[in-house]
């Protein structure tokens, strides 16, 4: 076994024996009774000569290939989100790009699936915008993705919760987007703890009054909204809003907290996912929806068990900075080259934060190659002045 040495959070460092690796996961051999989106990363281009904190530079080969890993596990990806930093180091011309190239690189590969987020990034938050001005940035990043043949995410926006007066505003934008695109789309519901910018979002800062809002906008157009992830991390509020969504409209559970017992459902229903935690564990998040497709419940909840402690970790607060743990996960796993983001943003979180991920992810048995993942937290360690 291997042992290294990492950092602890009273400022020593203590010996940790790493465990042995998942068996590797083979393709699911049938579709999922589950919807599961990953909302996936982007790789950065570390040789880029530019200034990482204002202009992003993507590694497309990388970013691709990290696409091509999910849909082979049976994943659906979930393109441009929050997860790939859109609005924290990706700007909207980069987002267009990649949905335009993660679309067309699902066309060579049966049964790939891709959903595609389009907001009003490019629109700067102000008090005084009309909502005119709102809806017209929604229209035009929705126009975008359809011609690019992308399924639409439509993306909470920080213009509208900057704009908005109440929440007869957010049913006006919301009517008058769904009444124009072309296919049932899946809305976003983002919390304030991945945005401080989208508190008050839907009109009221009390989620609950909050959610009288949200199922306005959805009744109101039903049958142009294939589902709403929920993104709250709070499991009652995300199962009440389940029980009243109107017949064919999905729940996709954004709950990084508490996915395993969402996706498995109760009497009432079930969540269908789409998650940014999938990304950093989607070899384990195949092999359990295999198991539940499978009818084998008990398995599903032994694979993803393990995981939630992970899970937890990388999202705790403040939970916007969780890309940096998912990023530092495909690094680990050798997914990809390097641990530089865009935006600057492999510095968001400290080396024990990371020496922790390190932990908990050799316990779910995520590193699959322990030898490579140990070099690659020793020489993180070393960048942070620490003698490996």
């Amino acid at each position: 076994m291997t042992t290294i040495g990492l950092p602890t959070g009273d400022g020593g460092i203590a010996p940790f024996e790493m465990g042995a690796p998942r068996a590797a996961v083979e393709p699911p051999k049938r579709p999922f009774n589950r919807i599961a989106f990953a909302a996936a990363h982007v790789v950065a281009d570390p040789l880029a000569d530019n200034d990482p904190w204002i202009e992003p530079a993507i590694d497309w080969d990388a970013t691709l290939a990290f696409r091509r890993h999910l849909w082979r596990l049976g994943l659906g990806v979930a393109e441009a989100m929050d997860t790939a930093q859109r609005g924290m180091g990706l700007d909207w011309e980069t987002s267009l790009e990649l949905i335009r190239r993660s679309v067309a690189e699902a066309r060579d590969m049966p049964g790939a699936a891709v959903a595609s987020g389009a907001g009003t990034d490019h629109l700067a938050p102000d008090p005084d915008l009309a909502i005119e001005d709102v809806i017209a940035a929604y229209e035009e990043q929705c126009a975008a993705v359809e011609a690019a043949g992308g399924r639409i995410v439509l993306m909470a926006s920080r213009a509208l919760a900057a704009a908005a007066r109440g929440p007869e505003d957010y049913l006006r934008v919301y009517d008058r987007i769904l009444s124009q695109v072309a296919e049932p789309v899946i809305i976003h519901w983002l919390g304030e703890m991945f945005d401080p910018a989208l508190a008050g979002y839907w009109g009221h800062d009390d989620h609950w009054r909050a959610m009288e809002t949200c199922l306005a906008a959805i009744e109101a157009d039903a049958a142009r909204i294939d589902g709403i992830k929920i993104s709250l991390l709070d499991k009652d509020k995300e199962i009440a809003l389940r029980r009243r969504l109107p017949d064919g409209v999905r729940m996709y559970t954004g709950d990084d907290f508490n996915y395993p017992e969402l996706i498995e459902g109760d009497e009432a229903g079930y969540s269908d996912a789409l998650l940014g935690i999938f990304d950093a564990i989607a070899p384990a998040a195949s092999a359990a929806l295999a198991a539940l497709s499978g009818n084998r419940a008990e398995d599903f909840r032994a694979i993803l068990a393990p995981t939630v402690a992970l899970s937890r970790h990388i999202f705790r607060a403040p939970t916007r900075f969780y890309k940096t743990g998912v990023v530092f996960m495909a690094y680990l796993g050798g997914l990809q080259d390097h641990f530089v983001m865009v935006g600057g943003q492999q510095s968001a979180r400290s080396v024990v934060h990371l020496a922790e991920i390190f932990r908990l992810a050799d316990r779910a048995g995520l590193l699959p190659d322990p030898e490579l993942a140990a070099g690659r937290m020793r020489d993180t360690m070393r960048l942070h002045g620490i003698a490996a």
